[in-house]
């Protein structure tokens, strides 16, 4: 399948908020979000669910999975960034329309639980989308990581990043929960890594778990360690598959974060 890259951002252009996965608990930070990117020349268009509150969900399945669709639809919209991760995007995999993706192609932002849509849209909808910050735990906090927030807009607006690699990956744990679906792309890739709040023999158990796969031994040629928050040093873990390391490389949970493309060079 070809990889489709999406158009880039410009000034003016409408971005819209998507909620995919966990609730919000209030919109502080979303309307301070909103206000970020309306000075900087932005529209906003905000998903139907994203007030939805069912159990730690926003909204049950089939309003999350509407509201998704209704966004890549939607021809006035841009761009979609995630309201924030939590839990939630597995639920939708096996409901989502990918073929209206891929006839939609826009820029697609989001990390940790939403790695599951990474990673799917990706596989079978061949949209390039970018691990990188969300909603709420990026572009809504007062006190703005200059970082993160200049790489987002290199990346997505100039077409810039700092590796010359395929990258393919995220979030360690959601990574995990797809084992049992097809998920690893047919393509050679520098896989990226990163999580939080996991003792080390978790860590090492869902590395374990990702390379008794054929296809990720296979497709895997090199290890970029990102930065696994409120964990113990797992670097000995990666250094025992025997392939080239990237370490210190700008994923996380925290505040400092890059924008990646993912599935294709970005250059």
């Amino acid at each position: 399948m070809k990889i489709i890259k999406p158009a880039l951002l410009k000034e003016g252009d409408t971005i819209g908020i998507l909620a995919p996965s966990g609730a919000m608990d209030d919109d502080t930070e979303l309307l301070r979000a909103i206000k970020f990117f309306e000075n900087k020349g932005y529209k906003i268009k905000l998903s139907d669910n994203v007030y939805s509150k069912n159990r730690y969900l926003a909204g049950t399945d089939e309003e999350r999975l509407n509201s998704l669709h209704k966004m890549f639809a939607d021809t006035s919209v841009n761009a979609i960034i995630c309201l924030r991760g939590g839990y939630g995007a597995i639920r939708l995999i096996n409901k989502i329309d990918y073929n209206l993706i891929r006839q939609n192609p826009k820029i697609f932002c989001g990390y940790s639980d939403v790695t599951a849509l990474n990673a799917m849209f990706l596989k079978y909808a061949g949209l390039m989308t970018y691990s990188g910050p969300m909603i709420l735990s990026d572009f809504g906090q007062e006190d703005l990581c200059e970082y993160t927030i200049n790489k987002f807009f290199e990346t997505v607006c100039e077409d810039k990043f700092d590796y010359q690699e395929t990258f393919w990956g995220g979030n360690l744990s959601t990574l995990v929960s797809l084992c049992g679906q097809d998920f690893i792309p047919d393509f050679e890739f520098t896989l990226f890594l990163e999580d939080l709040n996991e003792p080390l023999y978790k860590i090492d158990k869902m590395v374990t778990q990702l390379f008794n796969i054929e296809k990720i031994r296979k497709n895997t040629k090199a290890i970029a360690i990102g930065e696994f928050l409120n964990c113990e040093n797992a670097d000995y873990i990666f250094e025992e598959l025997n392939l080239p390391l990237i370490k210190n490389f700008p994923a996380s949970h925290s505040a400092k974060k890059a924008t990646i493309p993912y599935g294709m060079l970005n250059n």
